[in-house]
């Protein structure tokens, strides 16, 4: 599936491409003037966000400047203004009843999450075989991934299909939806979880945990709530890719 690229635009040494694979929107950004193969770091955005969503950008650059890297986001369907695919419907209404009634979320985001992971999987290994095409990437190189939340309803899935995935960065996400998925995963991971999540019940995110199937893998675990992830997280995800892709 060919990449089209829209607009390109360099800011402070990190240049930002939009580009287009099939149907999804997706953003790539990398040192300026960049030329020869580089490790490609793979962004899934939460549920409240999209591909250049201000904490998206800012942890891609982080990225690009720190490391080197090529960082790339796409928004899952249904996000960043993509339309809202007739599978979430159902969920999407019930989603809205439990919140009008003050009822936790987590179960029907996690049976969403499923649906959305089923539609973005194929779009994100469309875009990882477009990408490592681009010479200033190349293919053969090491990818990581980082999605947290509904990056990680995606992304604990894709990791475990995507065999040039070879770290990655999960968590804010449990139930049973992942289970299956989880113990394919063999490549070193760093889990987040919020000890208080008032979305994702503790016991499910340590449930998925112990699932994942890595000889290496380490829980970060951090008082508050949901969207409480400490900015110091950003840095350890940074120190972790350095040993997994930069090697």
């Amino acid at each position: 599936m060919s990449m089209r690229f829209s607009a390109e635009m360099t800011s402070d040494g990190v240049t930002q491409r939009l580009f287009e694979v099939g149907d999804a929107p997706g953003v790539v950004w990398a040192p300026a003037h960049a030329t020869g193969s580089r490790p490609l770091i793979l962004l899934g955005h939460g549920g409240g966000a999209h591909k250049t969503a201000p904490s998206t950008l800012a942890r891609a650059r982080r990225y690009v400047m720190g490391g080197g890297y090529a960082v790339a986001a796409i928004d899952a369907p249904g996000w960043g203004g993509r339309p809202t695919p007739p599978q979430y419907l159902p969920f999407n209404a019930e989603i809205e009843e439990l919140n009008a009634a003050g009822k936790p979320l987590g179960d029907a985001f996690a049976r969403r999450g499923v649906i959305v992971a089923v539609l973005a999987i194929p779009e994100w290994q469309a875009a990882i075989d477009a990408l490592t095409s681009l010479d200033w990437i190349g293919a053969g190189g090491p990818i990581g991934y980082h999605g947290l939340s509904l990056g990680s309803a995606i992304g604990v899935p894709l990791v475990a299909a995507e065999r040039r995935i070879k770290a990655a960065v999960l968590g804010l996400m449990g139930h049973e939806t992942l289970t299956e998925s989880a113990p394919r995963i063999t490549v070193p991971v760093e889990f987040v979880l919020q000890w208080d999540d008032e979305i994702v019940p503790r016991e499910s995110g340590l449930a998925l945990f112990d699932a994942i199937g890595s000889a290496e893998k380490t829980m970060h675990a951090n008082p508050g709530a949901h969207m409480d992830v400490p900015a110091f997280e950003v840095d350890s995800s940074e120190r972790f890719f350095g040993r997994h892709l930069a090697g």
